[in-house]
This record gives C-alpha cells, sequence and structure tokens, in this order.
C-alpha cells in the first residue's frame, strides 16, 4: 500500500512539474514567436514618431507581461544631439506626459546616430 501510494505521489509531482515546464515554455514562446506588439505599444511609439521624426531607432517594449503597467524605451534620435541624458529623457517623458499617468513605471533608453 505504502509503496502504491510513493509511486502515485511521485508520478503525480513529476506531472505537475512537466505541466509547470510545459506552460512556462508556452507562455515564454508565445510571447516571444507572434513579435505582436501590444496596443500601448503601438500607442507609445506612435506618438514618439510623431514627436521625434527624425528617429533613427525606435523600440517599444510592454516589460509588465501584457498589462501595460511599465514599458521600456529605446530610441535614437538626431534631436537629443548636444543635449544632457536628463534633458534627453525629458523630452521623452514630456512627449508621453497623458501615457505615463497610467503608468506603474518606465525605462527610458536614449542616443544619437553616430
Amino acid at each position: 500500500m505504502f509503496a502504491f501510494r510513493r509511486s502515485l505521489t511521485s508520478t503525480v509531482i513529476s506531472a505537475l512539474r512537466v505541466s509547470r515546464t510545459n506552460q512556462a515554455a508556452v507562455s515564454g514562446s508565445v510571447q516571444r514567436c507572434l513579435s505582436t506588439q501590444t496596443d500601448g505599444e503601438v500607442r507609445i511609439a506612435t506618438i514618439l514618431k510623431e514627436k521625434f521624426p527624425s528617429a533613427s531607432s525606435l523600440k517599444v517594449v510592454d516589460i509588465s507581461g501584457g498589462c501595460g503597467a511599465m514599458y521600456e524605451i529605446h530610441i535614437e534620435s538626431s534631436e537629443f544631439k548636444g543635449k544632457r541624458t536628463i534633458q534627453q529623457h525629458q523630452l521623452v517623458n514630456q512627449a508621453l506626459k497623458e501615457e505615463i499617468q497610467g503608468m506603474h513605471g518606465l525605462r527610458i533608453f536614449t542616443d544619437v546616430p553616430k
């Protein structure tokens, strides 16, 4: 009886581990493979494209898992030339003033094209 219980318990635990692993792999691959942007990412990218038309590179990523609470922005624009990093970030913050009110956090990475 004890051997049967131990065997059944081991089987159930193994099945749960496999299930968790598969869920993590599926959710990770769905997020990465589809490479579609969330509505928030599209909205923020559109605003930044309008505000920084000379941007040579722009990437907006929802790093909150899709709920829109936190974003990471990478933007490279000649409009940042001659400005300190804090001034560059202030320009981005100003452009996204309305959107930032509904966010939990924002990571900004700015650069000037080489």
